[in-house]
């Protein structure tokens, strides 16, 4: 069995386990990992333009906002943007700062007929640390992944 394949099963595993509405989730590295070998796999960071621009945004990433800043609305041209973008049979990894919106992303575009949506767990700064800061505790940018200031 490829690492990739292995790679897919153990978050397709942990999807069901949590009971999750889309096909898996993926720690920050196994993302990384599916983005270097699976070609056509497409990660759809969903964290707003302020955030992207301020904290720092993943390359070659599609980016479309869940919520908009300020006020964090939802964006309700979320699905028709991403529909636009982004392939229905392709394989889709939602990243968002801690995993929550990307979530709900990832299970909005399941709906939408989206059969190989994957979240990221930890998002992009991870979750808050003792101290109440991010960037420490998981996430992309702990790990040390590639990423771009704004």
């Amino acid at each position: 069995m490829g690492k990739i394949t292995a790679i897919l099963q153990a978050a397709q595993q942990r999807a069901q386990e949590m009971n999750l509405p889309y096909e898996g989730a993926l720690y920050p590295g196994e993302a990384y990992e599916i983005l270097l070998a699976a070609p056509g796999a497409k990660l759809v960071d969903v964290r707003s333009r302020a955030e992207l621009d301020w904290v720092g945004r993943v390359i070659n990433s599609v980016d479309i906002e869940w919520a908009t800043y300020p006020g964090m609305r939802p964006n309700p041209h979320f699905l028709t943007q991403l529909e636009q973008q982004v392939d229905k049979e392709a394989l889709v990894i939602f990243l968002c700062r801690s995993g929550a919106r990307s979530h709900h992303a990832a299970a909005a575009a399941t709906q939408a007929g989206y059969s190989d949506c994957y979240n990221v767990l930890e998002g992009f700064e991870g979750d808050m640390s003792a101290d109440k800061h991010r960037n420490t505790v998981g996430g992309w940018r702990a790990a040390g992944l590639p990423w771009e200031q704004g």
